[in-house]
């Protein structure tokens, strides 16, 4: 399928090239590293309803569970030390990030997929055969370390690799391997938590080793990029890679400006440092207020307790895993919309629809849920239909997520940031993300004991929020080469005065191409 020329802003450049067979087979396999992150998403919050579990590891709460099944539905799984064992896991990742940022640049991707994927491993054995609760900490720590190196390096690996018309499309198989995740996480905590004499958990747990494997393995099979392999100094093999990349022979325009952008991120010697330059301001502040708002869109209450929450609301152990299910089931097939239109529609529009969505929903889940439960937490006898409202509700709710915030939240973090500074702003973007993660992670249980239905209320604030920045914000990047970026923030009305001339000539590339020489600037 040929990539028709999308024209980039500025100086009017399209880089020949097609969608390769090869380069979508690499971009799907790249993609799978989002199963780790997306099965234990969904692992955790299916093992945490499972009663063997509980009275095992959190006797504590399994006895409040008991004894409060028909007073207080908002509190009865309100435990910091059960939340510290789901959240405890984004701690890590955010450490790991930092570190992945230096291995990224120096190594290569593919290396910080690979160290993910044996760390996640490692993690998922220990909680596979775990017999005391420091085991089940140590084991989440190590798949946080995993997430922590893939998250760090999948998107970059995805963006760098994808034709840029293309680039939304393929780099969304990231999100979409999250969603399978939770979805087959879901659909094995059903089953599992079935099994008699109650060690299915231990099936749960321990079955993050497919997707560590998954990873592991083709992190050891892919190529790496052209723009890492021309930062490491492999400049011919490159150049012979990016020709198989695209299917062309005609590369030379875009390899002379991945070797200028390559040559100007050398000249830079702290990129963490460089991170504060007045230049770099507009990316920045996406790479922190991105992932912040797509933490606080509300989507891991859901993804993370949905059978908690489920539960919490009044349904049985059964239905509120099953409900878990259904949601996933959402989610896959919402995120599939989101790779069809990305690149038709644009980022803004998925964006801004979908955070109309998600509001909408959360103002009709909370209605019910305060409709029903009042401030007591004692609902009663659940007719069908009210459930059946619920969770059709949160299932239009996540599939706005899943189309909008979900995967654009890693998409475009990931294509708008320069060369020079890629590493470490992609690691400010999973740090913050993950530990945001964590704080929602480790507070909701405490909030919607507290808050109660209004908790549905605190996050579609935010919603509202994050719309606005969106709106007036955030510029359209779909259909502009990954290192022509920078013109879209010289063009836009407010971060257009962040970005000078001097550090940013409209025809740079053109100019170095056309006089061989060096990048003058940095």
């Amino acid at each position: 399928m040929p990539a028709a020329g999308g024209i980039g802003p500025g100086n009017g450049k399209e880089y020949p090239g097609n969608l390769t067979p090869f380069v979508t087979i690499t971009c799907i396999v790249a993609a799978m590293g989002g199963l780790i992150f997306g099965y234990d998403i969904g692992i955790s919050g299916g093992v945490t309803t499972m009663t063997p579990f509980l009275q095992k590891f959190f006797r504590e709460v399994w006895e409040k569970k008991e004894a409060n099944k028909s007073t207080n539905q908002y509190c009865q799984y309100d435990s910091q030390t059960l939340t510290m064992f789901t959240s405890s896991l984004y701690l890590a990742a955010l450490l790991a990030s930092l570190v992945a940022s230096t291995v990224t640049r120096k190594l290569g991707r593919r290396l910080s997929m690979l160290f993910g994927g044996l760390l996640f491993f490692a993690g998922a054995l220990i909680n596979g055969f775990t017999k005391a609760v420091w085991m089940l900490i140590v084991g989440r720590l190590l798949l946080g370390f995993g997430i922590g190196f893939a998250n760090q390096s999948v998107p970059l690996y995805l963006s760098e690799m994808a034709p840029y018309k293309y680039r939304g499309a393929l780099n969304i198989g990231f999100q979409l391997s999250i969603t399978v995740g939770i979805l087959i996480a879901n659909v094995l905590n059903y089953f599992f938590a079935k099994i008699k004499g109650g060690w299915g958990w231990r099936l749960s747990l321990g079955g993050a080793m497919v997707p560590a494997l998954i990873i592991t393995v083709g992190s050891l099979v892919l190529p790496d990029t052209p723009n890492s392999m021309i930062e490491r100094g492999q400049t011919e093999e490159a150049r012979a890679k990016l020709k198989k990349i695209r299917g062309v022979d005609d590369v030379d325009e875009e390899f002379r400006d991945l070797v200028s952008a390559s040559d100007a991120s050398k000249l830079v010697d702290h990129p963490w440092r460089n991170l504060l330059q007045r230049k770099y301001r507009p990316h920045l502040t996406m790479a922190i207020l991105i992932p912040f708002f797509q933490q606080l869109t509300g989507i891991n209450v859901i993804m993370f307790y949905a059978p908690v929450l489920f539960n919490t609301i009044g349904f049985g152990d059964d239905a509120s895993l099953m409900s878990a299910v259904i949601t996933g089931v959402v989610n896959v097939a919402a995120t599939l919309v989101s790779i069809y239109g990305v690149d038709k529609w644009g980022r803004r529009f998925l964006f801004l629809e979908g955070g109309v969505q998600m509001l909408i929903c959360q103002a009709v889940v909370a209605a019910c849920i305060g409709a029903k439960f009042g401030t007591n937490g004692n609902p009663g006898d659940l007719p069908k239909w009210y459930a059946i409202v619920v969770v059709l509700f949160i299932c239009v709710y996540v599939a706005g997520f899943a189309w909008s915030w979900g995967p654009l939240g890693w998409l475009v973090p990931s294509e708008i940031f320069p060369l020079e500074i890629r590493s470490a702003a992609q690691s400010i973007n999973v740090s913050v993300n993950m530990m945001f993660t964590f704080l929602v992670a480790q507070v909701f249980l405490t909030m919607l004991c507290h808050l109660k239905f209004g908790l549905f209320m605190f996050f579609a604030f935010f919603v509202v929020i994050m719309s606005i920045f969106v709106y007036y914000f955030l510029p359209e990047t779909k259909g502009i080469p990954i290192e022509e970026m920078n013109q879209v923030w010289k063009s836009h009305w407010y971060w257009s005065r962040f970005m000078e001339d001097l550090d940013y000539p409209i025809n740079r590339n053109l100019e170095m191409s056309k006089g061989g020489q060096g990048p003058k600037l940095v």
